[in-house]
Protein backbone atom coordinates (compact mmCIF):
# COMPACT_ATOMS: atom_id res chain seq x y z
CA UNK A 1 0.00 0.00 0.00
CA UNK A 2 1.30 3.23 -1.14
CA UNK A 3 2.04 5.76 1.53
CA UNK A 4 1.18 9.28 0.84
CA UNK A 5 3.85 11.98 2.90
CA UNK A 6 2.61 15.23 3.18
CA UNK A 7 4.83 18.42 3.40
CA UNK A 8 4.41 22.06 4.19
CA UNK A 9 3.51 24.44 1.26
CA UNK A 10 6.94 26.49 1.71
CA UNK A 11 8.68 22.76 0.92
CA UNK A 12 6.56 22.36 -2.14
CA UNK A 13 7.94 25.59 -3.85
CA UNK A 14 11.11 24.79 -5.23
CA UNK A 15 9.81 21.79 -7.25
CA UNK A 16 7.10 24.16 -8.32
CA UNK A 17 9.87 26.87 -9.68
CA UNK A 18 11.98 23.83 -11.18
CA UNK A 19 9.01 22.19 -13.31
CA UNK A 20 7.85 25.40 -14.55
CA UNK A 21 12.01 25.78 -15.40
CA UNK A 22 12.40 22.81 -17.26
CA UNK A 23 8.73 23.79 -18.81
CA UNK A 24 10.04 27.30 -20.08
CA UNK A 25 7.48 29.02 -18.14
CA UNK A 26 8.71 30.34 -15.47
CA UNK A 27 7.72 34.05 -14.16
CA UNK A 28 9.21 36.96 -13.23
CA UNK A 29 6.72 37.50 -10.51
CA UNK A 30 5.08 35.06 -8.55
CA UNK A 31 2.14 35.62 -6.54
CA UNK A 32 1.64 33.16 -3.28
CA UNK A 33 -0.09 33.10 0.32
CA UNK A 34 1.12 32.96 3.30
CA UNK A 35 2.09 29.07 3.89
CA UNK A 36 4.31 29.86 0.68
CA UNK A 37 6.14 32.97 1.74
CA UNK A 38 9.32 32.95 4.06
CA UNK A 39 12.68 34.56 3.97
CA UNK A 40 14.43 31.26 2.52
CA UNK A 41 11.94 31.01 -0.11
CA UNK A 42 12.38 34.68 -1.16
CA UNK A 43 16.22 33.85 -1.19
CA UNK A 44 15.88 30.55 -2.95
CA UNK A 45 13.56 31.45 -5.49
CA UNK A 46 15.43 34.83 -6.08
CA UNK A 47 19.34 33.31 -6.21
CA UNK A 48 17.88 30.03 -8.33
CA UNK A 49 15.28 30.89 -10.51
CA UNK A 50 15.47 34.68 -10.56
CA UNK A 51 11.63 34.90 -9.74
CA UNK A 52 10.66 37.73 -6.99
CA UNK A 53 8.37 36.02 -4.75
CA UNK A 54 5.22 38.13 -4.02
CA UNK A 55 3.35 36.84 -0.51
CA UNK A 56 3.02 38.04 2.99
CA UNK A 57 5.66 37.22 5.44
CA UNK A 58 4.50 36.45 8.87
CA UNK A 59 4.95 38.70 11.49
CA UNK A 60 7.23 37.70 14.44
CA UNK A 61 5.40 35.72 17.01
CA UNK A 62 7.30 36.98 20.26
CA UNK A 63 5.23 37.30 23.63
CA UNK A 64 7.02 40.85 23.39
CA UNK A 65 5.32 41.31 19.57
CA UNK A 66 2.16 40.02 20.29
CA UNK A 67 1.53 42.25 23.40
CA UNK A 68 3.07 44.88 21.98
CA UNK A 69 4.28 45.81 24.60
CA UNK A 70 8.41 45.43 25.20
CA UNK A 71 11.13 44.70 23.29
CA UNK A 72 10.67 42.68 20.57
CA UNK A 73 13.26 41.56 17.96
CA UNK A 74 12.69 44.35 15.77
CA UNK A 75 13.33 46.78 18.38
CA UNK A 76 17.50 45.44 18.36
CA UNK A 77 20.02 46.84 15.70
CA UNK A 78 22.13 44.23 13.81
CA UNK A 79 25.42 44.72 12.68
CA UNK A 80 25.75 42.15 10.12
CA UNK A 81 29.72 43.61 9.31
CA UNK A 82 31.11 43.73 13.00
CA UNK A 83 28.65 40.20 14.32
CA UNK A 84 27.29 42.46 16.74
CA UNK A 85 24.14 43.01 18.19
CA UNK A 86 22.75 46.39 20.14
CA UNK A 87 19.79 45.91 22.26
CA UNK A 88 17.32 49.31 23.13
CA UNK A 89 19.17 50.17 25.77
CA UNK A 90 22.53 50.63 23.91
CA UNK A 91 23.78 47.23 25.48
CA UNK A 92 26.42 45.73 22.74
CA UNK A 93 26.95 41.54 22.39
CA UNK A 94 29.33 40.13 20.30
CA UNK A 95 28.33 36.43 21.09
CA UNK A 96 28.09 35.66 17.87
CA UNK A 97 27.13 32.10 16.87
CA UNK A 98 26.29 30.81 13.39
CA UNK A 99 23.55 27.37 13.63
CA UNK A 100 24.16 26.00 10.16
CA UNK A 101 21.32 23.09 12.02
CA UNK A 102 18.89 25.99 12.94
CA UNK A 103 17.67 26.75 9.44
CA UNK A 104 20.27 28.18 9.57
CA UNK A 105 20.39 30.69 12.00
CA UNK A 106 22.43 33.21 13.92
CA UNK A 107 22.10 33.30 17.33
CA UNK A 108 23.49 36.08 19.43
CA UNK A 109 23.16 36.04 23.50
CA UNK A 110 23.41 39.06 26.01
CA UNK A 111 25.08 38.45 29.46
CA UNK A 112 23.34 38.23 33.12
CA UNK A 113 25.76 41.05 33.42
CA UNK A 114 24.67 43.51 30.86
CA UNK A 115 20.86 42.06 31.16
CA UNK A 116 20.41 41.78 35.08
CA UNK A 117 20.96 45.80 36.33
CA UNK A 118 18.86 46.75 33.21
CA UNK A 119 15.78 48.89 34.30
CA UNK A 120 13.25 47.70 31.51
CA UNK A 121 14.66 43.77 31.70
CA UNK A 122 11.04 42.79 32.44
CA UNK A 123 9.87 44.41 28.83
CA UNK A 124 12.47 41.96 27.47
CA UNK A 125 12.87 38.60 29.13
CA UNK A 126 11.94 36.71 32.02
CA UNK A 127 15.10 34.70 32.11
CA UNK A 128 18.27 35.83 33.16
CA UNK A 129 19.20 37.59 29.61
CA UNK A 130 17.92 37.98 26.42
CA UNK A 131 18.68 35.41 23.47
CA UNK A 132 18.20 36.96 19.58
CA UNK A 133 17.89 34.92 16.99
CA UNK A 134 17.79 35.56 13.03
CA UNK A 135 18.55 34.12 9.49
CA UNK A 136 22.02 34.81 7.60
CA UNK A 137 22.13 38.52 6.06
CA UNK A 138 20.80 38.19 2.86
CA UNK A 139 17.69 36.45 3.82
CA UNK A 140 16.74 38.49 6.61
CA UNK A 141 17.43 41.61 4.65
CA UNK A 142 14.77 40.25 1.71
CA UNK A 143 12.52 39.30 4.77
CA UNK A 144 12.48 42.21 6.68
CA UNK A 145 11.92 44.27 3.04
CA UNK A 146 8.92 42.26 1.90
CA UNK A 147 7.47 43.05 5.68
CA UNK A 148 8.68 46.69 4.56
CA UNK A 149 6.52 46.62 1.32
CA UNK A 150 3.40 45.00 3.06
CA UNK A 151 2.71 48.51 4.04
CA UNK A 152 2.83 50.04 0.67
CA UNK A 153 -0.59 50.71 -1.18
CA UNK A 154 1.32 49.26 -4.60
CA UNK A 155 2.12 46.48 -3.31
CA UNK A 156 -1.20 45.84 -1.92
CA UNK A 157 -2.85 46.53 -5.49
CA UNK A 158 0.23 44.08 -6.97
CA UNK A 159 -0.98 41.21 -4.54
CA UNK A 160 -4.78 41.87 -5.25
CA UNK A 161 -4.52 39.90 -8.02
CA UNK A 162 -3.97 36.66 -5.94
CA UNK A 163 -7.88 36.53 -5.60
CA UNK A 164 -8.06 35.49 -8.72
CA UNK A 165 -6.05 32.29 -8.11
CA UNK A 166 -7.93 31.77 -4.68
CA UNK A 167 -11.20 31.93 -6.45
CA UNK A 168 -10.32 28.99 -8.77
CA UNK A 169 -9.26 27.49 -5.75
CA UNK A 170 -12.60 27.63 -3.87
CA UNK A 171 -14.42 26.52 -7.19
CA UNK A 172 -11.96 23.69 -7.50
CA UNK A 173 -12.42 22.79 -4.34
CA UNK A 174 -15.99 23.48 -2.98
CA UNK A 175 -17.78 23.81 -6.12
CA UNK A 176 -16.76 20.42 -7.65
CA UNK A 177 -15.97 18.71 -4.39
CA UNK A 178 -12.15 18.18 -5.19
CA UNK A 179 -11.64 17.32 -1.52
CA UNK A 180 -13.20 13.93 -1.70
CA UNK A 181 -11.80 11.41 -4.16
CA UNK A 182 -13.52 8.94 -6.25
CA UNK A 183 -10.98 6.74 -6.71
CA UNK A 184 -8.28 5.17 -4.72
CA UNK A 185 -4.49 5.55 -5.08
CA UNK A 186 -2.83 8.60 -6.23
CA UNK A 187 -2.59 8.11 -10.05
CA UNK A 188 -6.25 7.90 -10.09
CA UNK A 189 -6.88 10.35 -7.59
CA UNK A 190 -4.32 13.03 -9.97
CA UNK A 191 -6.56 11.63 -13.31
CA UNK A 192 -10.18 13.21 -11.61
CA UNK A 193 -7.96 16.30 -10.26
CA UNK A 194 -7.15 17.09 -13.79
CA UNK A 195 -10.76 15.84 -15.82
CA UNK A 196 -12.42 18.47 -13.19
CA UNK A 197 -9.47 21.24 -14.09
CA UNK A 198 -11.01 20.93 -17.36
CA UNK A 199 -14.18 20.53 -16.23
CA UNK A 200 -13.97 24.34 -14.77
CA UNK A 201 -11.77 25.31 -17.99
CA UNK A 202 -14.80 24.29 -20.18
CA UNK A 203 -17.31 26.10 -17.78
CA UNK A 204 -15.90 29.05 -17.73
CA UNK A 205 -15.58 29.14 -21.56
CA UNK A 206 -18.61 28.34 -22.07
CA UNK A 207 -19.72 31.82 -19.83
CA UNK A 208 -17.42 33.98 -22.29
CA UNK A 209 -19.93 35.23 -24.56
CA UNK A 210 -18.82 38.03 -27.39
CA UNK A 211 -19.85 41.23 -27.27
CA UNK A 212 -22.49 41.50 -29.91
CA UNK A 213 -24.17 38.04 -29.07
CA UNK A 214 -27.68 37.92 -28.49
CA UNK A 215 -27.35 34.88 -25.57
CA UNK A 216 -29.20 35.08 -22.74
CA UNK A 217 -29.17 32.53 -19.63
CA UNK A 218 -31.59 30.33 -19.35
CA UNK A 219 -34.76 31.39 -16.58
CA UNK A 220 -34.62 29.04 -13.70
CA UNK A 221 -36.88 26.11 -14.14
CA UNK A 222 -40.42 26.09 -12.09
CA UNK A 223 -38.78 23.64 -9.63
CA UNK A 224 -35.58 25.82 -9.41
CA UNK A 225 -38.31 28.64 -8.79
CA UNK A 226 -40.09 26.21 -5.83
CA UNK A 227 -36.43 26.13 -4.05
CA UNK A 228 -36.38 29.64 -3.93
CA UNK A 229 -39.72 30.59 -3.16
CA UNK A 230 -39.51 28.35 -0.35
CA UNK A 231 -35.59 29.40 0.86
CA UNK A 232 -34.90 25.27 0.01
CA UNK A 233 -30.83 25.72 -0.91
CA UNK A 234 -30.28 23.75 -4.09
CA UNK A 235 -27.38 21.12 -4.63
CA UNK A 236 -24.00 22.39 -5.25
CA UNK A 237 -23.58 21.75 -8.73
CA UNK A 238 -26.65 23.38 -9.63
CA UNK A 239 -25.45 26.90 -11.28
CA UNK A 240 -27.91 30.38 -10.49
CA UNK A 241 -29.51 31.21 -13.83
CA UNK A 242 -27.31 28.95 -15.55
Amino acid sequence: MATWVSEADSQALPGIHGRLKKRRLLPAEHLVDGGYASGAGLADADRNYKIALVGPIHNNNSKQAKANDGFAKENFIIDFDRHEVTCPNGKVSGNWNEIPSMAPYTVVRFGKRQCGPCPEKAKCTSGEARTINFLPRRIHELQERNRDDQQDSAWRRLYARRSGAEGTVAEFAVGHRARHCRYRGQAKSHVQHVLTAIAVNIERLSQQEPADSDYRPRAPTAFQQYLDHHDLPRPIWWRQGK
